[in-house]
């Protein structure tokens, strides 16, 4: 069984981002990038799945300019075997990245798609769901936990009364919530041998797909300044405080 895993390359979380000066966007020039973190997580699942003995491939995918090549690499440095880029310059949103990815699962044949259950950038959380209604694979979203079985899944999605458990038969797509593992540390000899592995290289152009964004960003702002808080010496003060000043008491 193939696995296929849709990693994005974002802006790196610990970096704090800054708008454009014109407010067209983020400001990503001399920025660190890297994999989204809940697609690291994914990867990291389905090298465990390869591990296990579930699997026989793990494919990792990214849809992007060159510079996701090196998303790529991580991906194969936590495991993958090898790495797709679907190549384009232009901006992507879910549907568009659904169809890129749709190509290649059809191509590779795979039986399991995993995806990061949201991209820290823009924080959609719609290219697994829109893949999954694409392919017409039955899907698990927000997977805390996943068991594969001859041909079925068992995964345990996190949902706001609690957990629910689903049994799915495969093919199917599962996107990932942060409590379904932890990724491995990539090492040094694991970044030498991911150089080493196999990388496509596809251009979305020759592909033949509507790629047309559906949205169009009118301007980006940054989150208005909030005034320093103030230390009280006890309860009464904090009592007044609210009383006479804030007026919500």
């Amino acid at each position: 069984m193939k696995i296929l895993v849709a990693v994005k390359r974002v802006l790196d979380y610990n970096v704090k981002a800054r708008v454009k000066s014109d407010g067209s966007g983020v400001d990503l020039a001399n920025q660190k990038l890297s994999m989204n973190p809940f697609d690291e997580i994914a990867c990291e699942e389905a090298v465990r799945l390869k591990e296990a003995g579930v699997a026989t491939e793990v494919i990792a995918v990214s849809c992007g300019p060159a510079g996701c090549q090196e998303t790529l690499r991580s991906a194969m440095a936590i495991g993958a075997d090898r790495g797709v880029l679907v190549e384009t310059d232009g901006a992507l949103e879910p549907l568009a990245v659904a169809k890129l990815v749709k190509h290649v699962a059809e191509k590779e044949g795979v039986q399991l798609a995993i995806f990061g259950k949201q991209a820290i950038d823009d924080d959609a959380g719609q290219a697994g769901q829109m893949f999954a209604g694409l392919m017409g694979w039955g899907q698990a979203t927000f997977a805390s936990k996943i068991k594969v079985e001859g041909g079925t899944a068992l995964v345990t999605r996190e949902i706001d009364g609690g957990l629910e458990n689903l049994k799915l038969k495969l093919p199917v797509v599962v996107t990932t919530d942060l409590r379904l593992n932890e990724p491995r540390f990539i090492t040094l000899p694991n970044i030498m041998k991911a150089k080493k592995k196999p990388l496509e290289v596809l251009k979305a152009a020759d592909l033949g797909l509507d790629l047309a964004p559906r949205t169009t960003t009118l301007r980006v702002d940054e989150p208005a300044a909030r005034k320093a808080g103030i230390k009280v010496a006890d309860v009464a003060e904090l009592v007044k405080r609210l009383k006479e000043e804030a007026k919500v008491l």
